[in-house]
């Protein structure tokens, strides 16, 4: 009975296996493009991201490999560095990828894993269809063989226009055949569709069709180039490098949690985020220390797997003995890949990341709308760097908003109960004389505790024959330097006025504080109430 439950799951990942394999490949090569770095890139990121995350990762199903918003995200921020050579910037960019992978680490390390988005849901939506857009266009040069001036989107699109008479129609017209077949393919996820595209290519320039046609193909893929090497940089470089990495690994880490959590919820297996962010951490330092891309757990590779029938983590390791396989017989003919089909491969790739129909939820609900769309046209108008950079900012600032403008509710007990509700919303609802019962609906920190505590004390010095104010922290697990700060100087005005303070519904960690902090006028008496009716009826023993 045992060796049967082992048999099936195992003749699965073989499947899935060999059916993804077909798709990575192509998508390791074309990736590189992408982060303008050698096609070899691509191919090494692919095995070490397969390989370490097979042997230490959580998910079954997440493949991690290079994808085409990290390798964005690479090439922008190796192109922001300036007044340096080419090999210079290179090893930057390096550089980078091993200091996102220490990152990932350091934050597994300190069990960070529960940040688990710090970019907000919309504004990465938004980032996400901007930078899908991007790489869209910025594929097309590669298929019609030209070379446009600018970098960034606006004016990049500009000069494609312009040069339009000096197109190559053929390789627009192989882009557009590749772009088909692709479509078609994909109806049947067994089939590896990138694959038989890169084969068909392959025999074209095998036949001489795309030297007549004025095609040129991927270019050497030197493996052997590859080598257990730090970067060798200076100090100064260094610091820009830990500047320019956050950025890369926050886009790695909300990608793949996003892929990792999605299909974890689908089929009711755990996710370890901890474990996660030591894996993908070893991943890129790996693949940074053979000079490799970023690498991460991509939705639609990842999707492919599980789709494969993918049973366990066997399936990706299985994908990287296929894809060491099919390096080490095909690798003389990977070089004849004509561009455009990489090109094909990359914005099918991306494809779905252009769906609109992502962003239609945030205007049916009239939510987020805004930063949605900023994010999208900061990646239009400041580039793929720029542009993150304010999605980020747009998501903390977001965060500060709602937080900081923390709404304080008055509550009363409802009618023959012990239960105490939002007056505003239940009328019925009474308060109690000579008592103001208070909660504040957010969490108190640094940002909201001054506002808070002198919107209660206003409350409370303004209401005629107040003898007690009941605050209840039901929101706040924790309480920082500032609250605490704010939460003395209330207990001190209300003390002032002959208004004694009284604390309710207090989390344990913030008990235990509250007892090292010792405020005047707020001893454990004031805060032992479980409950805002347990602190009411200990008001009414104590006679007042």
């Amino acid at each position: 009975m045992t060796s049967r439950r082992f048999t099936l799951p195992a003749g699965a990942d073989w499947i899935a296996g060999f059916s993804i394999a077909g798709l990575l490949l192509p998508e390791a090569v074309a990736y590189s493009g992408i982060a303008g770095a050698p096609p070899q890139a691509g191919v090494i990121a692919l095995f070490a991201g397969l390989l370490v995350y097979g042997l230490l990762g959580c998910s079954r199903f997440a493949i991690v490999s290079s994808t085409s918003s990290s390798a964005a995200v690479l090439l922008a921020a190796t192109s922001s560095v300036l007044h340096v050579s080419a090999d210079h910037r290179s090893l930057m960019g390096v550089a980078m990828v091993l200091m996102a992978g220490v990152m990932f680490v350091l934050a597994g390390l300190l069990r960070l894993g529960a940040v688990s988005q710090f970019i907000a849901k919309p504004v990465l939506r938004g980032f996400s269809i901007g930078l899908a857009l991007t790489i869209v266009v910025k594929q097309l040069p590669l298929a019609v063989g030209v070379k446009p001036a600018h970098s960034d989107f606006l004016h990049f699109s500009w000069d494609l226009l312009v040069m339009l008479e000096k197109w190559n129609f053929y390789g627009l017209a192989m882009l557009l055949g590749a772009l088909l077949a692709l479509r078609l393919l994909a109806r049947w996820k067994a089939v590896p569709g990138a694959l038989l595209v890169i084969a068909a290519g392959i025999a074209l320039d095998t036949l001489g069709f795309d030297k007549a046609w004025g095609i040129a193909p991927v270019g050497s893929l030197q493996l052997g180039a590859a080598h257990l090497a730090l970067p060798d940089l200076a100090w100064v470089d260094w610091l820009r490098v830990g500047q320019l990495a956050v950025a890369l690994a926050l886009i790695l880490y909300a990608e793949s949690y996003s892929s990792i959590r999605s299909l974890a919820l689908r089929h009711g297996d755990a996710v370890n985020s901890n474990r996660d962010l030591l894996a993908l951490g070893g991943s890129n330092m790996v693949s940074a220390l053979f000079q490799g891309l970023p690498v991460g757990a991509g939705f639609s590779a990842s999707s492919a797997n599980e789709v494969a029938g993918a049973q366990s983590k066997a399936a990706g390791l299985i994908a990287c003995a296929v894809v060491a396989l099919l390096v080490w017989q095909l690798l003389p003919w990977m070089e004849r890949i004509p561009e455009p089909m990489l090109a094909a491969i990359v914005i099918h790739a991306v494809g779905h990341s252009l769906s609109w129909k992502a962003l239609q939820p945030y205007f049916l609900w009239k939510r987020d709308r805004a930063v949605t769309l900023t994010a999208f046209v900061a990646v239009m108008v400041l580039g793929v760097l720029d542009g993150l950079l304010l999605a980020m900012v747009v998501s903390v600032l977001m965060l500060l908003k709602r937080m900081s403008g923390a709404h304080v509710s008055e509550l009363g007990r409802l009618a023959g109960g012990h239960d105490f509700v939002d007056c505003a919303r239940h009328p019925d609802a009474q308060s109690i004389e000579g008592v103001l019962v208070v909660r504040p609906e957010e969490g108190l920190f640094f940002g909201n505790a001054d506002t808070v505590m002198s919107d209660i004390q206003v409350r409370a010095l303004t209401r005629p024959k107040l003898r007690a104010v009941v605050l209840s922290l039901e929101e706040s697990p924790d309480l920082d330097s500032t609250s605490i700060e704010a939460l003395t100087e209330l207990t001190q005005q209300l003390a002032q006025a002959g208004i004694s303070l009284h604390l309710a519904r207090v989390k344990d960690s913030v008990r235990e504080l509250l007892q090292r902090v010792q405020i005047d006028g707020l001893g454990a008496d004031s805060y032992a109430a479980w409950s805002v009716d347990d602190a009411v009826r200990g008001l009414n023993l104590h006679g007042l």
